[in-house]
């Protein structure tokens, strides 16, 4: 009974709770995708690695599991090692290490900027990504 529960409660954390007797056949992609995040959740672990976790989602459903990964980290003190393109999605984290052909391009650290202003930084340092490597670190 106990593990019903924490099951049912890691899927209302990602908002399908009202899914729970679905077959995977009967969820569509970004519905699976958020299935697979509440399986990783549901154990409440210290470290989540997480590979593109909003690729598939809607921005409703992406901004709930952003919320959601937050919150792991700020009150649960898990460690998030995330990988992403998206610059919004970076926005979350409170440190970004970029890559660029294999080394390591720049790293940003939040600080106490709001997520807007993070979002900018991220936004210039995207944007030098195409140049010639000179600033590699």
């Amino acid at each position: 009974a106990e593990r019903h529960e924490r099951a049912i409660r890691s899927l209302e954390r990602v908002g399908l709770a009202d899914k729970c007797k679905n077959l995977p056949s009967q969820l569509s992609g970004g519905q699976q995708q958020r299935v697979s995040i509440a399986r990783a959740l549901v154990g409440e672990p210290s470290v989540i690695v997480a590979d593109d976790p909003t690729g598939a989602l809607d921005s409703k459903a992406a901004g709930q599991l952003l919320r959601q990964l937050s919150a792991l980290n700020q009150a649960g003190g898990a460690t998030i090692l995330m990988v992403t393109h998206d610059a919004f999605t970076a926005s979350w984290c409170r440190r970004i290490l970029f890559i660029k052909d294999g080394g390591l391009y720049r790293e940003l650290l939040r600080g106490e900027q709001d997520r807007r202003s993070f979002f900018s930084r991220i936004l210039e340092v995207v944007s030098t990504l195409g140049g010639d490597g000179a600033d590699v670190l």
